[in-house]
């Protein structure tokens, strides 16, 4: 699977603190290797979310994606991230 960003994504990690930065380095990486991974809590949203999916960051941190289909690719397309309260408010 590939991973891919939306620019609105980019922009807020730029502004998060390092420690978030790194913690979101990992989890993709992770996420790359198995999206399953329990330690992600991979799930399908709901909604005004309807159609996107999250995985955990930390306990707080969330990062939202779309599964996309480029030609024969799967593209994980990572479209938000932020606390639990700033994305589901």
């Amino acid at each position: 699977m590939t991973v891919k960003y939306s620019p609105a994504f980019f922009k807020k990690l730029k502004k998060v603190d390092v420690r978030i930065r790194k913690n979101v380095k990992e989890k993709i990486l992770l996420f790359s290797k198995n999206p399953s991974d329990p330690q992600l809590n991979n799930h399908l949203l709901k909604r005004e979310y309807k159609g996107h999916r999250s995985i955990n960051i930390t306990a707080d941190w969330r990062a939202l994606y779309r599964d996309l289909r480029e030609g024969e690719d799967n593209v994980a397309y990572f479209v938000a991230l932020g606390t639990h309260r700033e994305l589901y408010k």
